[in-house]
């Protein structure tokens, strides 16, 4: 699964990050481009489908914090350290001639630029630090303010700044004024943390997945056809099973010559996840087999409690004379038949999502697609983040999204890890 990396940054710095990140497969970047960084109190609301968002410059991060602090979203902003405060020094000094002194720099943490100038021996000279609050509001006015004070006492000969927005406003008073290069390794060092982060907090556990797969009145069968036509029966089963295992990472193996044990962890359950609806494990059955076959799948966090749900759901089976499957999950709920489509109101759901929700028409669509591919079964957050091949955490803000809006409502609980608190399940408010 690819990383989604939510970058907010000006076009001349997105142009950058693209360059060198090419050849990276491991994520993807979501571009966020603004010309203002009050803009990405907007655009934030936008990547709600990104796994972490990740900041160029102080300013934008400042204006968007106590929304990711109140809402605990996973952020990163690239370091203004000491390797960007000297990189930006060494700039000015041996590009643009500028000797290194008499001048006033804003950053977010002073200490930074202290531990520079005095590696440089520089303490002495008249360079001004203004530190910008990281825990009170942005003000743009107040920073402004400070160089072009030391401007006009004559203190300084030009500003060094953190933010291209500072920049140019402090250009306009007539001041000299650059904003500091951000070097490539701090760009790659945030895209890492934000990677490292990112896959530090995806579910690294799974279930076990236990099936239970017999012929439908093998016995009536066995005296109806004979041994030979029945045997043929169970060794072409054998055969569908052996495929769908190795194409799930599963085992397959037979029991008492007449019932199959499917033993499976994720790539059963994604497949499960992703065919509610048709399930053509079970059509490739009847259409190999031309008789009905049970099938029942039980999840559990070991093997045993697997196995007893698997025979439940097998019971389940005895309903209908059809070929049918059902699960029964940790909790011991019963969901099924699968392969039976269940009904929805997919105009009214698609005007919730819009109005209620708020959601934009890709996400809502999306959004239907999901709730048809899962045959409208109970979900979690978790199979959101499947679907949508993000991190639960992205997932759950869509979740609460819907939530907020009436369009999903809770319908229980599971518990997929021994370690750590249930899930919830939603269902449409329909």
């Amino acid at each position: 699964m690819k990383v989604k990396i939510a970058v907010f940054a000006r076009f001349e710095m997105m142009e950058r990050i693209k360059a060198y990140t090419n050849d990276e497969d491991d994520f993807e970047i979501v571009p966020f481009t603004y010309s203002n960084a009050i803009e990405t109190v907007e655009l934030i609301e936008k990547a709600i489908m990104c796994d972490i968002y990740l900041f160029t410059e102080i300013l934008p991060f400042l204006y968007v914090k106590k929304k990711i602090d109140k809402k605990r979203l996973p952020a990163v902003k690239v370091a203004v350290d000491e390797y960007m405060i000297m990189s930006s020094f060494y700039r000015l000094k041996y590009e643009h001639n500028q000797p290194l002194d008499r001048f006033s720099i804003d950053v977010l943490n002073q200490i930074h630029v202290d531990e520079v100038l005095t590696e440089l021996n520089k303490l002495d000279k008249d360079i001004y630090t203004y530190s910008i609050s990281e825990n009170g509001l942005v003000d743009l006015d107040k920073i402004v303010s400070f160089h072009q004070n030391l401007w006009k006492e004559g203190k300084i000969d030009f500003v060094l700044t953190s933010s291209n927005e500072i920049e140019q406003q402090l250009k306009g008073l007539g001041i000299t004024a650059r904003t500091m290069h951000v070097p490539k390794i701090n760009l790659r060092r945030a895209m890492t943390e934000a990677k490292t982060m990112t896959k530090l907090n995806q579910s690294k556990s799974a279930q076990i997945v236990i099936g239970k797969i017999r012929i439908k009145n093998l016995m009536a069968i066995k005296l109806e056809k004979g041994e030979n036509a029945t045997q043929e029966l169970i060794e072409k089963l054998h055969d569908i099973l052996l495929k769908f295992s190795q194409k799930t990472a599963a085992s397959t193996f037979p029991i008492n010559n007449d019932e199959f044990i499917l033993l499976g962890t994720k790539g059963v359950l994604d497949h499960i996840t992703n065919h509610y609806r048709d399930f053509p494990l079970l059509k490739e059955m009847e259409r190999t087999l031309h008789t009905p076959v049970d099938i029942g799948l039980g999840l559990g966090l070991t093997a045993k409690q697997a196995e007893n749900n698997a025979k439940m759901a097998l019971e389940a089976c005895e309903q209908s004379d059809n070929s049918s499957c059902y699960i029964v999950n940790e909790r011991q709920d019963t969901i099924g038949p699968l392969g039976i489509r269940k009904q929805f109101d997919t105009s009214r759901l698609y005007q919730s999502l819009i109005h209620k929700a708020r959601l934009n028409n890709e996400l809502s669509y999306n959004f239907i697609d999901f709730i048809t591919i899962r045959n409208n079964e109970p979900f979690s957050s978790n199979d959101i983040a499947t679907y949508y091949r993000v991190t639960k955490r992205s997932a759950e803000r869509t979740v609460n999204k819907l939530l907020l809006g009436e369009v999903i409502k809770v319908v229980g609980e599971e518990k997929p890890y021994v370690k750590g608190r249930p899930r919830k399940l939603f269902s449409l408010n329909q």
